[in-house]
């Protein structure tokens, strides 16, 4: 199981915008669609990803907690589906029914919308505030599979807590950990 760090996108980063399907309802959904009026979790995520199936009830939880409250969420899988089939779209639709997922699961076919949120890992998570700028990026929790710690997202949750308070969030933010994102080979 590969442990790869996020790479910590810069603080005050507008999120980009992207244009991906949704593999649920079929639709193109952009972030201008999907974001909240109170800010917007971006998650890169995939199906076969260990740190992934370890942190998923709690992903749904999260989309229970903070969507009625105005908070996105948008879960994004890039991963190389030629060599990872167990990722393709038909597979995340399977995954997003079975797990219960409030909030869509977009494919990034082209990986382009990883490469411009520096994504590295599943997961990744980044916190959008109300103007679309970046306010934290890093882990869910100190939870990982395997080291006995519960999950409960207190890391994100009290990012996104704070963002909904007006308090000012800590910048002192640890970078998720997960398997790599499953880069295309270069031709």
């Amino acid at each position: 199981m590969a442990r790869t760090p996020s790479t910590m996108l810069a603080l005050g980063t507008r999120a980009p915008e992207f244009l991906l399907p949704d593999t649920v309802s079929g639709n193109a959904r952009s972030f201008a669609d999907l974001k909240g009026n109170r800010g917007t979790i971006v998650m890169f995520i995939c199906n076969h990803c260990p740190f992934v199936k370890h942190v998923n009830p709690e992903l749904v939880r999260l989309g229970h907690t903070y969507i009625p409250k105005g908070i996105g969420l948008i879960a994004i899988s890039s991963n190389d589906v030629e060599n990872y089939p167990e990722d393709h779209p038909d597979k995340m639709r399977e995954t997003a029914r079975r797990e219960g997922y409030p909030f869509p699961y977009l494919y990034d076919a082209t990986q382009q919308t990883a490469l411009d949120y520096q994504a590295a890992c599943t997961p990744d998570f980044y916190l959008f505030d109300s103007e679309d700028l970046l306010v934290y990026r890093g882990q869910l929790d100190s939870s990982r599979p395997g080291n006995s710690i519960p999950v409960s997202g207190e890391d994100l949750r009290t990012a996104v807590d704070d963002l909904l308070e007006g308090r000012p969030l800590s910048e002192d933010q640890k970078p998720s950990i997960g398997c790599n994102i499953k880069w295309k080979p270069v031709s």
